[in-house]
């Protein structure tokens, strides 16, 4: 996995490249969030459920009912969000659904069991270019950073790009209605 703060990445470039009036800062909270909620699955551990499980790592948690769960209580969730049940679904859910499948581009573990509960298969991306993320016990070592710099290089500036890519008719147009 990358790191959980790398996971938020995605919605936070989203939301600030499409700015406050479409993405409110509470919805970007949300967002990011939801971006990191699927790790939490790592506390199945404690429980005795193993890794493989459907309710393991990388399991129930990282599939498209998970996302649409989370959209839709979201939705529920709008006024608090400020902002149109639809947005909130969309933001939140698709904020969720880009867990795994970053998750999927990573070079470790067991695959992404993106369509539970029909099929508890795992998947993987064609191609496995993000480092896979040690647990919390070995993240400060010469492992961890070599998985910062695989993120950055991978998930930071691609999301970056992202940001800068969605702002720019925004500044823009701002700009000109300035002259």
């Amino acid at each position: 996995m990358p790191t959980v703060f790398a996971h938020a990445l995605v919605p936070v470039a989203i939301g600030l490249g499409l700015g406050r009036a479409r993405i409110p800062p509470r919805l970007l909270l949300a967002g990011a969030v939801a971006a990191m909620l699927p790790d939490a699955d790592v506390i199945a551990f404690k429980f005795g459920i193993a890794y493989a499980d459907a309710l393991g790592h990388r399991g129930a948690s990282h599939s498209f009912v998970f996302a649409l769960v989370l959209g839709a209580l979201a939705a529920l969730c709008q006024r608090s969000l400020r902002t149109t049940a639809m947005t909130a679904f969309l933001f939140v859910g698709l904020s969720m659904l880009s867990h795994p499948l970053l998750d999927m581009l990573t070079n470790g573990g067991l695959g992404v069991a993106l369509l539970w509960p029909w099929s508890e298969q795992r998947f993987f991306a064609p191609w496995q270019v993000i480092e896979v993320s040690p647990f919390a016990h070995r993240f400060f070592s010469a492992r961890g950073v070599e998985v910062l710099l695989s993120e950055a290089r991978w998930i930071g500036v691609p999301a970056l790009l992202l940001m800068a890519t969605l702002a720019a008719p925004r500044f823009l147009w701002e700009r000109r209605q300035s002259r």
